[in-house]
């Protein structure tokens, strides 16, 4: 779908320590859809990424967090890592960014562990995800069901389980996030608690 995306912004939110390919490669597949991508992250220069069990590569903060304006953004990417979304959590400033987009019912994408910060965000209520099968019960005490599946898509959150399953994933939210921005729909109130 080369083109689909063109001059969208999608913020992706990170934290030190998220998992580097979870970031790198959705960010390629939506770039070469046309999309235009800005790391927001609590840190305002650069983010430490996390790659086969050690610290990565650092990439460049495009916003801090603190001063990102959600309704600036077209679409949400929430990579995992265990240590960012764990991070992520404790910031208001990202909790409050994420329940944005969902209520709002702008596109979402969430791999591996980044479906967290959608439990803390009270937006799982009621939804049908995946994610890395150890936060399989987190998703299920606040509401959620929970499918051992590579892709989920539920209304306008997309979500995948680890890194393996990338391709589909992008597949996936590359065509969610053109079908959801052509609509243009914006929905308040959607399904947060």
């Amino acid at each position: 779908m080369p083109g689909s995306l063109i001059s969208r912004k999608v913020a992706i939110v990170v934290a030190d320590g998220f998992e580097k390919v979870e970031l790198t490669k959705p960010r390629k597949a939506l770039e070469r859809a046309g999309a235009k991508t800005y790391i927001v992250s609590p840190s305002r220069d650069r983010v430490r990424s996390w790659n086969h069990g050690e610290w990565g590569k650092k990439f460049q903060v495009d916003c801090a967090i603190e001063d990102a304006d959600p309704n600036g953004y077209d679409a949400l990417l929430l990579p995992g890592g265990v240590i960012n979304p764990d991070r992520l959590r404790l910031s208001e400033h990202a909790i409050a960014f994420v329940r944005h987009f969902v209520v709002s019912n702008k596109p979402v994408a969430a791999i591996c562990h980044g479906p967290w910060l959608l439990v803390e965000a009270n937006a799982v209520s009621g939804r049908t995800l995946t994610s890395w099968p150890s936060i399989k019960t987190d998703i299920q005490n606040a509401g959620g069901n929970w499918e051992d599946k590579e892709v989920v898509t539920d209304g306008n959150i997309t979500t995948s389980r680890k890194p393996d399953d990338i391709p589909a994933f992008n597949s996936r939210i590359v065509g969610e996030f053109a079908k959801y921005l052509r609509s243009e729909t914006t929905v308040p109130g959607s399904k947060i608690a």
